[in-house]
């Protein structure tokens, strides 16, 4: 069982970093708010859960213990793969998803693209009582609140796009925004999407990993 991965960032492209341990680049997927952290060139530590299948071995990391701890909660859940898991912790923290199952909001589940209502449900009713591990004040404390204009680079990041692409559309929605709501994330992120209208033809090779991630299997992981 592969529990961290310390090494050098190879290259990240939208949920997918390349971290380089003893010479061997390794594929790491993980969130866009992760993701938008890591520096290529600069050392990462990664607390690492290792999914084996028949045909394939995916990696996938997290910056925290308590966001590795809730993924496997996820995934312990009928229905709930590694690649939904994945979709919830890039919306919700893990304070908000242990605050969620605390209070019995399965509606903050149902907000995460491919959870219906009856899996939502099902989450909160499997993971009652399961993450009393989970650092709530501390993790309140210490983390950095985002701002307006991180969040929508996450989103766009999240939706595909490269993060260099994203935060250049969302520097130029932030300079055309004029009204009261200006600086909203739902105004900036039309902005920022009309802005990449144009340069859609070009994502595809822009949202490429570094040559150094050889093949990567994370992109058909349920």
């Amino acid at each position: 069982m592969i529990s961290s991965v310390r090494g050098t960032v190879l290259g990240v492209a939208a949920t997918t970093a390349v971290i380089e341990v003893g010479g061997v680049g390794l594929a790491i997927t993980v969130t866009p708010r992760h993701g938008l952290g890591l520096r290529v060139g600069s050392e990462a530590r990664l607390h690492t859960a290792l999914v084996v299948r028949e045909d394939d071995l995916s990696l996938y990391g997290f910056a925290e213990p308590d966001e590795l701890a809730v993924f496997d909660f996820l995934r312990g859940v009928t229905g709930v793969g590694p690649k939904s898991a994945m979709g919830v912790l890039a919306v919700m923290s893990a304070v908000e998803v242990a605050r969620a199952v605390a209070v019995d909001d399965d509606g903050a589940f149902r907000k995460v693209s491919g959870i219906g209502p009856k899996t939502a449900k099902l989450i909160v009713l499997s993971l009652a009582g399961k993450l009393t591990t989970v650092s709530l004040a501390t993790t309140a404390t210490t983390a950095r609140p985002t701002t307006v204009t991180e969040n929508v680079v996450i989103a766009l990041v999240g939706l595909g796009w490269p993060e260099r692409a994203a935060i250049q559309a969302v520097d130029e929605a932030v300079a055309s925004a004029s009204d009261a709501n200006g600086d909203a994330v739902p105004t900036l992120l039309r902005l920022a999407l009309a802005n990449l209208g144009p340069r859609a033809g070009v994502v595809a090779n822009q949202n490429a990993v570094s040559p150094h991630s050889g093949s990567q299997h994370s992109g058909s992981q349920q």
